[in-house]
């Protein structure tokens, strides 16, 4: 059965989402009959390869909020972060555009590595102040995580994969997905946000059980 989930790799949310599907997965009596697919969602399609202003001052921008708001905010979700053994530097990302990163995690796909791929840029993004929006800083990332360098140079440079990026994207809309994580497992069960790995279960469990039963 398939999980399909719909994330960007700068969304913190996200990042929290994929640990806590990896408790809900490990729980699961079938879990090797799961398959795990990750689509594109840019929450900022139009942002430049790297952010001048700093992360607090964009986000307090953003949502009208005030540094202290931006501060709790981050804090709260630090401490659930480390919840699930993420280590999460908000105040140091390096925010840019990820088209490119989606276009990397779509190779990984190709190459069964879509997982690692997209583990490596989150990693590197909220553990490591990597500038994600940057082509020399995404290659290295790529390659660590076990994709041939000359396809992933070729990926950077051209244009492969935009479209499958853009097929995820009109596909969110169709589904009505207007923020992420969003999950859906079987075809049958959304659930949006990082949700607990029990509520993610229980949605995996009953996707299964109708399967079953079909």
């Amino acid at each position: 059965m398939k999980i399909d989930v719909w994330s960007d790799v700068v969304c913190p949310w996200c990042y929290l989402g994929k640990r806590r599907l990896e408790g809900a997965v490990a729980r699961f009596a079938q879990r090797d009959e799961l398959t795990v697919r990750w689509h594109s969602f840019e929450l900022d399609p139009n942002a430049p390869r790297r952010r001048e202003l700093p992360a607090a001052e964009q986000l307090a921008r953003k949502y009208g909020m005030t540094p202290e708001q931006v501060a709790a905010n981050w804090e709260r979700l630090t401490a659930l972060a480390a919840v699930e053994g993420l280590e999460y530097h908000l105040d140091r990302t390096q925010g840019g555009n990820t088209f490119d990163a989606h276009r990397l995690i779509h190779l990984g796909d190709a190459h069964g590595l879509q997982d690692a791929v997209q583990e490596r840029f989150m990693r590197a993004y909220f553990t490591e102040s990597a500038a994600i929006g940057e082509p020399d800083v995404l290659e290295p990332l790529a390659v660590e995580a076990g994709l041939p360098r000359d396809e992933v140079v070729d990926v950077i440079a051209g244009k492969s994969f935009e479209e499958a990026v853009r097929e995820d994207e009109l596909l969110a809309r169709r589904y009505g997905i207007n923020g992420v994580p969003f999950f859906v497992f079987g075809g049958r069960y959304a659930v949006s946000g990082a949700q607990s790995a029990d509520v993610l279960l229980k949605a995996l469990s009953q996707a299964w059980d109708e399967r079953e039963a079909a």
